[in-house]
């Protein structure tokens, strides 16, 4: 077998599986789960409409470069969202549809990364563990930019030293973050991509939270708006990733793409060409729908944003927590180890949420994640009013 396997490390849920063993929750309260950011708002009914008419289009094989209309769709919805130059997103050359994001963050690793050369793939900690299980897999060392309250829990890039630089080939940046939300402006991207050029790497934006954002009239920044502000228009060293799971509230459905540098999509093309992980028919024009759809996608901002303001109203007083610049996770310092409240918690209230030392890895002498747990928002409103009450009332028997 790879060897490569043996330097996995435990998913976060399994870690949290055995945390809760032996465990027992009072059976008088109802389980209320924030530990797995599942999305669990309705998905759109027109989506389940388009699925059930397009079934016949399973007598065929799909292609791995999706259809001109999918393509299409999403060159649309990109230049919409982030204002992009006419014509500068070409679905032909800077779009390949995927089957979700994570497939796709872990696969691109497998595709950019000459292990030949003792890469370093740069990423946030804590973070979304893909990243690091995709490095390790294609054969390069992870190199952790530690994400705290110091550093407004975005990554600091001036603080790599250039001998890091010099051995990077991939820097992950998930913007929305998961798991505290930042979001990282303009000009820290436009700093990032100034890197790129300097040092010959390639920047892998997960965006897959930038439909998730409390203010209407102010939409998170992305990779390729940045880079077209710079008036780079080929979009070199850079590329998105986007989905449908949290957007439009389809996780089942396994729908997203990639964007971005036409040589890294011819490349990464190719890759996935052999690696045989098209789109289903049904799936993709389900997906062209979802794209060209954004009421949906504001109804669906406006749950989050009610949970939001519930839950905050509640703990406030009695957590240090604040509102995310994006997403739909609270990211709450724990009044003692991350471990024993979130063990605490599940034992007197039966609410589940998710060690933050289980995001991150101990990186320069700390783990970031420690003492602080994520909890998403995602069960519906009287849950997350039912759920932050609890919280409340176990913070008071600390």
């Amino acid at each position: 077998m790879n060897p490569d396997l043996d330097r996995l490390q435990p998913y976060p849920f399994e870690r949290l599986r055995r945390l809760m063993e032996g465990a027992s929750p009072p059976g008088e309260l109802a389980p209320i789960s924030l530990s797995i950011g599942e999305p669990r708002h309705e998905a759109p009914g027109f989506i389940g409409e388009t699925l059930q008419k397009r079934l016949p289009d399973l007598n065929r094989y799909p292609l791995t470069r999706g259809t001109e209309a999918l393509r299409n769709a999403i060159a649309g919805w990109l230049g919409r969202r982030y204002s992009l130059p006419g014509g500068s997103i070409d679905p032909e050359r800077h779009i390949l549809p995927v089957n979700g994001t994570r497939e796709a963050l872990f696969a691109f690793a497998q595709c950019m990364v000459d292990r030949t050369r003792h890469p370093l793939v740069l990423m946030p900690n804590p973070f979304y563990q893909i990243y690091e299980g995709a490095a390790l897999l294609a054969g390069a060392e992870p190199w952790f930019l530690n994400t705290t309250a110091d550093t407004a829990y975005q990554p600091d890039f001036g603080a790599v030293p250039d001998h890091v630089w010099g051995r990077c080939q991939l820097v992950y940046i998930c913007t929305p973050g998961n798991p505290a939300g930042a979001v990282m402006d303009i000009t820290a991207l436009q700093g990032l991509i100034e890197q790129a050029d300097k040092h010959d790497f390639v920047i892998a934006s997960d965006e897959c939270y930038s439909e998730i954002y409390p203010d209407e009239a102010a939409p998170p920044c992305g990779l390729l708006e940045a880079a077209a502000t710079m008036g780079r228009s080929d979009y070199s060293r850079c590329m998105v990733f986007h989905s449908l799971s949290k957007r439009s509230n389809l996780p089942g459905l396994r729908s997203g793409f990639v964007a971005g540098d036409a040589a890294l999509i011819s490349g990464f093309l190719r890759y996935r060409t052999y690696h045989g992980c098209a789109m289903s028919p049904p799936s993709q024009a389900a997906s062209i729908a979802a794209w060209e759809d954004e009421a949906h996608v504001m109804k669906n901002r406006a749950l989050y944003r009610d949970k939001f303001h519930a839950v905050l109203d509640i703990l406030a007083a009695h957590l240090d927590v604040e509102m995310p610049d994006a997403g739909f996770y609270l990211w709450p310092r724990t009044p003692h180890s991350d471990e024993d409240f979130t063990r605490g918690l599940f034992e007197q209230q039966n609410v589940g949420v998710l060690p933050g030392s289980y995001l991150s890895r101990e990186a320069h002498g700390v783990n970031p994640g420690r003492d602080h747990v994520r909890m998403a928002l995602v069960t519906p409103l009287r849950d997350c009013i039912d759920a932050a009450e609890r919280i409340r009332n176990y913070i008071r028997t600390l």
